[in-house]
Formats: C-alpha cells, sequence, structure tokens
C-alpha cells in the first residue's frame, strides 16, 4: 500500500481483550485503574505503530474518566484507532468495554484520547502519513481531533484563545458531553 497519499483508519484499528485475573485486582475485587491505563497504552501503541510503520511513544492522554468498575473475571475489550494524524504525532481514540462472561452482557467502562508521536531511526520526532477518513464517522472525528488538539496546545500555553477556531463552541460541547455521560 502506498502511503503518499495517507492510510484510511481501518488500517490503525486494533483490538484486544484482556480476562480480569485476581493479580489485576484491588480490594474490592475491581480492575487496578492503572492496569487499565497500561493495556490502554498498549492498545494505542499498537494502533500508532500500524499507522506510522514505525516506533511511537506516548506524548499525552486526555481526561481518563472511570464510569463503571471493572470486575475479576469479567473480559475487557479495548478498541483504538488513529483518528487524525498531524505532522509527527497522531490522536487515537480508545474504547474499554466489560463483558461478564457468565451472562454475556457488555457495557462502556471507559473511553480516552492518547497523542503519541512516532519517532525516527535518530530519536527524533518524524513526519507519519496522513488519516483518510472513509465513513460520516471518520470524518466528524477527524474534524474533532483538529478542536482537541488546538485545545491541548492550548492548555499546554502553545497557542491562545484566539488563534483556535470557534474556542468558545469547543469548550460548550465538551461541557455538553460531559453533561450527557
Amino acid at each position: 500500500m502506498s502511503t503518499d497519499q495517507g492510510k484510511p483508519v481501518s488500517h490503525s484499528h486494533t483490538i484486544m481483550s484482556e480476562l480480569v485475573l485476581p493479580n489485576d485486582t484491588n480490594g474490592l475485587g475491581n480492575l487496578m485503574g492503572g492496569r487499565l491505563l497500561h493495556w490502554m497504552d498498549i492498545c494505542a501503541a499498537i494502533s500508532s505503530q500500524r499507522h506510522s510503520g514505525g516506533v511511537c511513544v506516548t506524548a499525552s492522554v486526555d481526561n481518563v474518566e472511570f464510569h463503571s468498575p471493572i470486575h475479576q473475571s469479567e473480559i475487557v475489550t479495548l478498541q483504538s484507532q488513529v483518528n487524525r494524524a498531524f505532522r509527527t504525532s497522531m490522536e487515537i481514540e480508545i474504547n474499554v468495554d466489560a463483558e461478564n462472561p457468565r451472562t454475556g452482557q457488555k457495557r462502556r467502562c471507559n473511553s480516552a484520547f492518547f497523542t503519541f508521536v512516532a519517532i525516527g531511526p535518530d530519536g527524533k520526532p518524524t513526519p507519519v502519513p496522513a488519516i483518510i477518513p472513509q465513513s460520516d464517522t471518520e470524518f466528524e472525528r477527524f474534524e474533532q481531533a483538529l478542536r482537541r488538539r488546538e485545545f491541548r496546545l492550548y492548555m499546554a500555553g502553545r497557542l491562545t484563545p484566539e488563534q483556535i477556531v470557534d474556542f468558545q463552541a469547543y469548550l460548550t460541547s465538551v461541557r455538553n458531553s460531559h453533561l450527557t455521560e
């Protein structure tokens, strides 16, 4: 596949499953948050490396919220994909579901956005292929990724509110998404 024009989102799609064992749990019998973050980081790393074709490192993690505890013996399924690629960085979306193996019931427990940077053989950031959205959902995620990136850069002091397109609209959408969860 030629990457001169970019790669489709599907090229980076990753699914991982883990069984929650006693060593993964806290005193309440629930999956430890740090263990879940570790699994999320691995899933996102696979997506970023599939997209970039090389080694990638975690640059940031956005707003991780734990919506539902994951219990011992449940099956955790992590799904990730690159939503957008910038010059050397990529936004990876990770969604986490838990499944009760006895009942088959599944629920969304967590979601987050990770930023990864591709690293070249010289140890410095290296360019990555563009993402080519192929569906309405992928295009929407692609556009939203730019707003999130601008906000990350604003929070890091690298952009002013005036440099961000529709800054107030972005803040309103973030607030509203938290109110509906």
